[in-house]
């Protein structure tokens, strides 16, 4: 049961991953003017992650792509995985305080595939930025996840609108509810209480999301990951060329900080995979190559 449907967006998550990788260098490959341009261009390093469940039985895996000190990106990951077998018993709690499933400590089976992606910028006028999507099946549930949001150290209020203009072009034709709704949820979701404020500029989030309709679901899901590339690819493209100060890349190393904060403390992707034994390298791969406290 639900084998094609899984099947089907583990392949989706893997083609959104290709795209991505793909503009990324193409981004590295066309940054010939302003800071860095000397540089050579980064290229993804590729690595295949396995995962095994505790009796040592596979348990599922996937492909880690990491660029460091490149020309535009100083670190960037898009990762994909797709992993299943049972869930221990705090994942169990959590998720069943989280969406009341009933059958869940009788059987914890579970299946989850996605992509996540976080990349920190050589330049601090280039925004920061996450996204990720996925789907999460158990035998008594399924449903899907993601979204994305912009971490501008420097902000723009043309940069915020264009993010956002673009996000909800490409969720207006599933109903125009969904972005306001998702917009808030973001607001929600990516807010840091022990700091009191916002990681950044926000974007859209969904989580647990399940209306019963399997490809509508899906859809809706896949045109979140669509609308990330024209989100976030004409900010990268203009602000590159901008020259910085020592005080700019001060500013963004404090506020790789706070991004740090949040993904360590709160984000329950971080919390998801180390919990149930994937690769720590790779869940932990959304922390900046260097950050800064005050």
């Amino acid at each position: 049961m639900f084998d094609t449907e899984k099947s089907t967006a583990s392949a989706w998550f893997r083609q959104l991953r290709d795209d991505i990788v793909s503009a990324f260098e193409a981004l590295e490959d066309s940054h010939d003017t302003g800071p860095f341009s000397d540089a050579k261009p980064g290229r993804f390093e590729v690595k295949e992650t396995k995962r095994q469940s505790e009796d040592g039985s596979d348990a599922g895996g996937g492909l880690m792509s990491v660029m460091r000190g490149g020309r535009v990106f100083e670190k960037v990951g898009v990762n994909i995985s797709t992993v299943y077998g049972t869930l221990g018993e705090r994942a169990q709690h959590a998720m069943a305080a989280r969406k009341g499933i009933p059958g869940m400590t009788e059987d914890p089976r579970f299946w989850a595939s996605g992509i996540s992606l976080v990349a920190h910028m050589q330049n601090p006028h280039v925004p920061a930025v996450h996204m990720n999507t996925r789907m999460f099946w158990t035998p008594h549930a399924w449903w899907f996840g993601g979204g994305s949001d912009l971490n501008p150290c420097i902000e723009y209020d043309d940069d915020t609108r264009h993010f956002h203009a673009t996000q909800k072009s490409h969720l207006d034709p599933h109903g125009v509810a969904h972005y306001p709704r998702l917009k808030d949820w973001a607001d929600k979701y990516f807010y840091v209480p022990h700091r009191k404020r916002a990681r950044g500029v926000g974007g859209i989030f969904m989580d647990d999301y399940c209306t019963g309709n399997w490809q509508a679901d899906f859809a809706l899901t896949q045109d979140i990951g669509r609308a990330f590339l024209p989100a976030f690819l004409p900010l990268v493209e203009k602000r590159r060329v901008q020259g910085f100060s020592d005080a700019d890349k001060d500013t963004q190393l404090v506020h790789r900080g706070l991004y740090a904060e949040y993904n360590l403390v709160y984000d329950r992707g971080t919390k998801f995979g180390l919990e149930t034994g994937h690769d720590p390298d790779a869940v932990l791969m959304s922390l900046p190559p260097m950050a800064k406290w005050v």
